[in-house]
């Protein structure tokens, strides 16, 4: 289980969202001076400009919480992100190894607001995964079956995984991952996203004719007959990232024909009609790489989160960069954290009394850091 503390903080928050923007930015590098090095403000690539301007690291969730917890002075983590992200950043940097080296102390891994999530994580539910896998093994051995969760989900279902030989993913490392897990048993149970798990799957030549779609909701075998689950070799959870489910073949056809030369850059989270017209398809990280290296004068349509796009489009002017999709498409939770939120936990830390501090019991981080240690050993 997962808890967030709701310390009495010294500081309320309604107080924060009339300051005007100019004070915050004052405040939280102020905050920020007093704390000096025990403190880290890490900043995903999906965040607000004027957020990640004050972030010590950038970067996807599982880079930022390794190197988060590689760090020695660190004794306290605000986490611009999201939830499943901070939970995360608690697993790696309160595992046994490092409290040891710290004489036991905890680092309190902060959310400035405990209500940014993730619709994707939310999409499977620990209730609903152990639901399935009850119900899958009425029809199919589960001991040939290796449960693969994304690095996008809760502690639970990442527990759930290590529990039974299963394995955790980015998306990076996703087909090392599921090349590992076929090796170990006929089939995989892969959650939440269906899409990195089929479009990754495609890569590797499974058709989709053996990758049904299991429909949590759905009245028995998430909506499949017996003979379908027997002939499957990935079982892909309906889940999906709400911000790439928007990008449509008809944007990638658009931009085709207004810019002939045009090359097309996309997230695996994006369905499979838009990863297969693309030229290039990768992680946020594989994403940024291409841009930093793409030759001046190279025009690109990119499907992702449009901070992040804008954020490249400024950063490399010598190249040509649009949205893939002419919608407005920020990932809502993530624009949660803001600079109130991000002054009001700063401030409440220097005083003392922690706000929304995210913590993992330990028998879920201990099974976590099972089925993290098998992704580390594949990767």
């Amino acid at each position: 289980m997962t808890t967030v503390s709701k310390a009495a903080a010294q500081f309320a928050y309604d107080s924060y969202r009339t300051l005007d923007e100019q004070t915050l930015h004052a405040r939280i590098e102020s905050a920020r001076r007093e704390l000096g090095s025990e403190l880290l403000i890490l900043g995903h690539h999906y965040q607000q400009d004027q957020v990640i301007q004050h972030s010590d690291l950038r970067g996807d969730s599982y880079q930022l919480s390794k190197m988060a917890a590689a760090s020695e002075q660190c004794r306290a983590i605000v986490f611009c992100g999201v939830h499943f992200m901070a939970e995360t950043a608690d697993i790696l940097a309160n595992r046994p190894d490092k409290l040891g080296l710290r004489g036991g102390q905890r680092v309190d891994v902060i959310l400035p607001d405990r209500s940014a999530g993730c619709s994707m994580a939310d999409m499977a539910s620990i209730e609903e995964v152990h639901a399935a896998w009850d119900e899958l093994g009425e029809v199919i051995d589960t001991g040939d079956v290796t449960p693969v969760t994304y690095i996008n989900s809760g502690a639970a279902l990442k527990a759930f995984c290590g529990r039974h030989g299963g394995i955790i993913c980015t998306s990076s490392n996703a087909e090392s991952v599921l090349r590992w897990a076929l090796d170990q048993t006929r089939r995989v149970l892969f959650f939440p996203d269906q899409h990195l798990g089929r479009n990754t799957a495609l890569r590797m030549g499974i058709p989709n004719e053996q990758m049904p779609v299991w429909d949590p909701y759905a009245d028995e075998l998430g909506g499949h007959d017996q003979a379908t689950l027997q002939q499957s070799r990935i079982i892909l959870w309906q889940g999906h990232c709400s911000v790439h489910q928007v990008f449509s073949a008809e944007h990638v056809h658009h931009w085709r024909e207004r810019i002939p030369d045009i090359r097309i850059l996309v997230h695996p989270e994006c369905c499979q009609a838009v990863n297969d017209l693309a030229d290039v398809s990768g992680s946020t990280g594989k994403i940024i790489q291409t841009i930093e290296q793409a030759p001046a004068g190279s025009k690109w349509a990119i499907g992702t989160e449009l901070h992040l796009v804008n954020r490249l489009k400024h950063e490399h002017p010598d190249l040509e960069i649009h949205f893939l999709t002419p919608l407005i498409c920020t990932c809502a939770t993530m624009s949660r954290i803001d600079l109130p939120h991000l002054c009001w936990s700063l401030e409440n830390l220097v005083a003392g009394t922690p706000v929304n501090v995210v913590r993992v019991d330990d028998d879920t981080a201990k099974w976590s850091l099972v089925a993290l240690q098998r992704m580390l050993d594949v990767s």
